[in-house]
């Protein structure tokens, strides 16, 4: 069953678009990788499908509802977690829950109960009475993960979710995070432009300049590379890289590195080259491909430093004046 359903989806800063004509289709029950670099329009996109922003054109719905026409009920079914932090500093990690828990219409009683759930979900049930400016960034992020599960939605929406946390703790948060799809049955939507954080999806959208430019799951779009990646380091790397041409019919990059080449089943080719090369090896690696090979391979550049959506727009405006 579809969850999520963009269809010619734009959104424009003045009139340039950030969002331009975005197609997207994702299941239920899966965790979704929205990838891109920062200035994708990405942040743009999760604000139209959660209804903090109307779109310019193209319609969209979330959980059967339109994100447009019936917002009332989208937000009914949706949990999100923004980018930056919008945790109350001075409250505990328990009234957080709890105030936030009225906030989207459950009674005081039914907001207390919820909240030791909430808390024990994500393993802060020692915490709760703890004030949220005492607690770790990883800790925060984790509380605004039970936050944004207050009224069990069908959709959790994560804005860079674990953008500045150390690697253990972004670790811990994805635990958490396959557990709500696993044991809870949540479809997990995640903007990010960190393409390691991109391998723990079921399915990846990659977007740039405001389009969709492929979708699939990881193993699918890393096959359409199909190549892997052969580092060789030899005696004669001028005159090896001489040799793949003539012998193997095989085109290899020169560099203060070593020689570079693509071979489709390079663990099977590479011992024939090694054997037959004539030339003594030194090292050899082999790397299948990767999301940075598929960005590159469909974009033809690597994913661009931070930037934001509106703050991209902004150069590219001041660049055409």
């Amino acid at each position: 069953m579809t969850v999520i359903r963009a269809e010619g989806l734009y959104a424009y800063y003045g009139t340039t678009p950030a969002v331009n004509g975005l197609d997207l289709t994702v299941p239920a029950g899966v965790t979704f990788g929205f990838l891109g670099p920062n200035g994708a329009g990405k942040s743009t996109t999760i604000n139209m499908l959660t209804t903090l922003l109307k779109p310019t054109a193209g319609r969209a719905e979330v959980a059967g509802f339109d994100v447009t026409s019936q917002p009332s009920e989208v937000r009914r079914r949706i949990g999100i977690v923004f980018q930056e932090s919008t945790l109350d500093q001075e409250l505990t990690a328990a009234e957080n829950l709890r105030f936030q828990g009225e906030l989207c219409g459950l009674s005081r009683k039914e907001a207390r109960t919820a909240a030791p759930a909430l808390l024990d979900l994500v393993d802060l049930s020692d915490r709760g009475e703890i004030p949220v400016r005492l607690l770790s960034p990883g800790l925060r992020r984790r509380l605004e993960i039970a936050r944004g599960m207050i009224g069990s939605p069908r959709v959790l929406f994560l804005d860079e979710p674990t953008t500045g946390l150390d690697a253990q703790t972004r670790a811990a948060v994805w635990s958490h995070l396959e557990t709500l799809r696993t044991e809870h049955g949540v479809t997990v939507f995640f903007t990010t432009h960190q393409l390691d954080e991109a391998e723990h999806c079921d399915r990846i959208a990659i977007v740039d300049h405001g389009k969709l430019i492929t979708q699939g799951a990881p193993s699918e779009l890393k096959s359409v590379v199909g190549a892997d990646l052969v580092r060789l380091r030899t005696d004669d790397d001028v005159q090896a890289a001489e040799t793949l041409d003539r012998r193997f019919g095989l085109t290899a990059e020169t560099g203060h590195d070593g020689l570079r080449l693509r071979v489709p089943d390079g663990s099977h080719l590479v011992p024939r080259i090694c054997a037959e090369l004539g030339i003594l090896v030194r090292s050899v690696s082999i790397t299948p491909p990767t999301l940075d090979d598929v960005f590159l391979h469909h974009t033809g550049s690597a994913v661009r430093d931070d930037v934001s959506d509106k703050q991209l727009l902004e150069n590219l405006g001041a660049g055409t004046r």
